[in-house]
This record gives C-alpha cells, structure tokens and sequence, in this order.
C-alpha cells in the first residue's frame, strides 16, 4: 500500500489536468468525452496505483490510461446504429487513420500545443465573451464552477449553464480545435490575451480559499503567454501581456510571511523579488513601447514596472503611475481603473484629494460587492487619521472578502485600529 498515492493524483490532477483535458479534447473532438474520460482514468489511478506502484510519469500514465478509455468508448458505440452519424464523427477523431502517427499533428499546424488551441477554440467568434472566459478557466484552468462563479459575482447555475451551452455549441458547429490561420488570428487575439491574463489572475489572488497565491495557474499561464509572442513576435499587445505577468509573479514570495500572511505591496522584503523575471519584464516592457502602438497590457505593464524599478516603498514613482492610469482609462474606461488612480493621486498629490476621488466612486454598481474599494477607502482613512471611519470600511471589507488569508490581513488591520486607534 501506498499511502502517498492519494495525494500524488490530487498534485497531478491540480498541476496537470488542464494540459491533459487540452490533449484529450484534441483527440476526441469533444470536452465532454474528455472530461469523462479522464475523470475515469484517475479513478483507475486511485484504485491502481496503491497497489502496483506509482508510475514514474504519472500525467503520463493518466494521459494514456484517459486516451484508452475514448477509444473503448469509442468502439462500444459503433454497435448502435442510431448513433451513426455520431460515431463516425467521434470515431474519426478519436481513432487516427491508418498510417497516421499522432506525432503527425505537430506537422500540420506551425504550433504544436494543445493548450493554446483549446484557448482558441474557446474563444471562437461563435461563443460569447463571457462564454468563452468561463469554459476557458473551467477546462483549462481548473477552477471549479463555484469559483468562477465567485470570480464573476454571479451565481453558480448561471455559470455551469454557460459552460454547457458552450461546449454544445462547439461541438455541434463542429467548430475546428486549432489556432486559426495567421489572416484571422488577430480578431481572436484579443480575448486570447483577456483568458490568459484571468487565468494568471486567479492564481496571483484567489478568489476563494485558504491559499492567497495558485502558483501552477500563475506558471501557466505564463507559459501560454511566452507561447504566444513566439507565434506572434511582433505584437506588443503580447509582449505587454508577459511583461505584466512576470513582473506581478516576480513578488510572489514577498507577498506572504512565514505565518503565510498577506504582506502588502509597501511592507514587502523586496529582495524576496525575483530579479530575473524583473529584468525580463522591463525588457519586454520596453520593446513593446518602441512600437508605438501601446495598448492596455503594456500600459499596465509599465505600471508595474514604475513598482518593480523602486527600490524602497519610499522611492515609488506615484505621479508616474497616476498619469499612467489616466492613460489606461482612454482604453478601459471602469470604475476600478478609477480607484487605482484615485489611490495613486492620494499617494502622490495628498490623501485628501484622494479620498474625494474614492468618495466620488462609491455608487459605482460593482463596487458594491467589491471588497478592494472599502479596503482601499479605509487604508487612505487610516493613513489620514481617521480611525473610526477605517475600522467601518474594513469591516465591510473583511464581509466581502473571500479568501481566508485576506480575510486575515483584514481582521489584522481592525484589531490594530481597536488597539491603538
């Protein structure tokens, strides 16, 4: 018996199953046959594995196992006739024609990767936007359908009905899993771009849980964006993309302390930050602007660059990254572009004027349930001095948080306030 085999599967379902789903939809032409399929082979895992050992390549093993199942399924339905027409589309995919080697694919496209294709195919022009966010981060990001929920602030019916309603779509426009033509990438490009920065989004600050930080959704994520600018080298858009991420994950283990407690940006161990991804993130952020064709990602890369060249809180360029956000606001006019200027001109120009600002954003319907907006008003009321007005809106904001570890930094600042306020 192996006991650590139950916690191997969970490891690889969490780090691997979007790679593994990618690949399995590749093969049989349909999410919900994948699905199944591989939920079956890490059944067979938990039940094999224990006993015979776990296989040196475990997602391999899952891969293989899954890929088995579709073909067996795939051959028990071509007993009902009913189902002809079906079968013969699903037997096509699923078995490659003779002579054919599945390796063969990697010379029928110019990029051979299965996660980039199904990002694609979920953000065909077929699907609606938020459709396609949802099916995305369900399949390929792994989130379950009440954390994209919480995600949208929308409720969980409403989200699984989309991703239903997609994957049929898909399936019955017989929409092709590929990465489109060079001719009509760029139309899809931008809510490629949109998908995968949600994705790093969720794993940079989880919506729910115990843990603040999904390091593997923020690694893939990354990835898909390196694979992306190398299809598209010449798109700044993709560059400003990876830049961005990189240099937000470049604080990743500064961002929590050893009680893995929320760190904010201001009290961080900056020499906890990765200068790797730094240097590469100004590079990349610097390229794209020579292009002159800036665009939002590479606005917001350049803002965190202005964060990533301070080497002490005390030295940020605030009135930089204020400009920076107006800049943002002619592409994203939102209420939360506001409230990230409005704090950066409370830094800059004085906390007072800030606060008006803040104030001047309060009816905003999304912020409503948006818990940054109260934390962010009570941090500039505490700065200011007015204790009594920061501990109402930190309260407010530890009700509307949803991850645990914010929820403790919350809790952290309101007994501070009681203490010494």
């Amino acid at each position: 018996m192996i006991p650590e085999a139950h916690s191997v599967a969970e490891s690889v379902f969490r780090q691997e199953s979007g790679r593994i789903a990618a690949t399995l939809i590749r093969i049989s032409g349909s999410f919900d046959r994948a699905e199944e399929a591989m939920q079956e082979a890490f059944a067979s895992a938990l039940a094999s594995w224990p006993e015979r050992g776990i296989p040196q390549n475990p997602a391999a093993w899952i891969t293989a196992a899954a890929h088995r199942k579709l073909i067996d399924r795939s051959r028990r339905e071509k007993t009902h006739l009913d189902h002809e027409d079906s079968i013969r589309y699903h037997a096509e995919t699923v078995t490659p024609p003779a002579g054919h080697n599945l390796n063969d694919d990697q010379q029928d496209m110019h990029l051979q990767d299965d996660r980039l294709r199904l990002i694609f195919t979920c953000c065909h022009p077929a699907l609606r936007p938020e459709a396609q966010v949802s099916l995305t981060l369900k399949t390929l990001g792994g989130l379950t359908t009440a954390e994209i929920a919480k995600s949208f602030f929308i409720p969980e019916a409403t989200v699984a009905q989309r991703i239903v309603r997609a994957k049929r779509k898909i399936e019955e426009a017989r929409i092709p899993y590929e990465v489109p033509s060079a001719e009509r990438l760029p139309e899809r490009l931008a809510a490629v771009r949109a998908v995968i920065y949600l994705i790093f989004n969720e794993g940079y600050l989880s919506t729910a849980g115990d843990r603040l930080i999904r390091t593997d959704l923020c690694a893939e994520a990354i990835r898909l964006a390196r694979v992306l600018c190398e299809l598209l080298i010449d798109v700044p858009e993709n560059q400003g993309l990876l830049a961005l991420m990189l240099l937000h994950d470049s604080r990743r283990d500064a961002r929590a302390n050893a009680a893995g407690e929320l760190v904010p940006l201001e009290e961080q161990d900056r020499s906890l930050w990765h200068r790797g991804q730094i240097y590469e993130g100004l590079r990349l952020v610097e390229q794209a602007l020579k292009a002159g064709a800036a665009g939002p990602f590479q606005i917001q890369a350049a803002i965190a660059a202005v964060h990533a060249e301070a080497v002490i809180a005390g030295e940020t360029d605030w009135a930089q990254i204020a400009a920076l956000y107006g800049e943002l606001q002619r592409f994203q006019p939102s209420a939360v572009i506001s409230l990230n200027r409005a704090v950066a001109i409370a830094m800059s120009e004085g906390l007072e004027k800030g606060l008006e600002l803040i104030d001047s954003l309060q009816a905003a319907p999304e912020f409503q349930s948006y818990y940054l907006y109260h934390a962010a008003r009570a941090d500039i009321l505490r700065r200011i001095g007015n204790y009594a007005e920061a501990l109402k809106d930190y309260r407010l904001a530890l009700a509307l948080a949803g991850n645990s570890v914010e929820q403790r930094y919350l809790q952290r600042r309101i007994s501070e306030l009681i203490l010494f306020g």
